[in-house]
């Protein structure tokens, strides 16, 4: 089973604390592009997982334009703030062969942590990191590949 896990691009800062609609900057739609070209060569993806803040929609945005017909499911424990042993929890009761997840950091440096019992290593604007797995639970990953856009 692969598990694709992606950080959103760049995105404004926050409007009135409103973190929800942060849009990508001009910046972060260039990072997530080269993200997504990256990604259309290495997997081929059953789902798309996505938080509900824009900044992660946006840049999925990207990625779906390389697989068109990829369902996507929203989930609301893959924000920034949100318990990395909940959103595993969650994700591991999928039942696909190749998830492709957009979040956030600090969210998706934990899921990486517990998955792979590696130190917590952040990610960069826009990065991915793919694993490899039987089944999504802790300390049963292996990071097979991941790239970081140069924008």
């Amino acid at each position: 089973m692969k598990l694709t896990l992606v950080r959103h691009g760049e995105a404004t800062p926050a409007v009135n604390g409103d973190d929800m609609k942060r849009p990508l900057t001009a910046r972060g739609h260039q990072q997530a592009e080269q993200s997504a070209a990256y990604l259309k060569d290495q997997i081929q993806p059953d789902l798309f997982v996505v938080s509900p803040l824009l900044r992660a929609q946006e840049t999925l945005a990207h990625i779906q334009q390389y697989f068109k017909d990829v369902p996507v499911m929203l989930c609301d424990h893959i924000k920034p703030d949100d318990n990395a042993t909940d959103a595993i929890e969650w994700l591991s009761h999928l039942p696909f062969e190749s998830v492709v997840v957009v979040c956030h950091m600090n969210v998706v440096g934990y899921i990486a942590e517990k998955l792979t019992h590696e130190s917590f290593h952040p990610f960069a604007l826009a990065e991915l990191r793919i694993y490899e797995q039987s089944v999504i639970a802790n300390g049963l990953s292996t990071q097979q590949q991941f790239f970081i856009p140069t924008v």
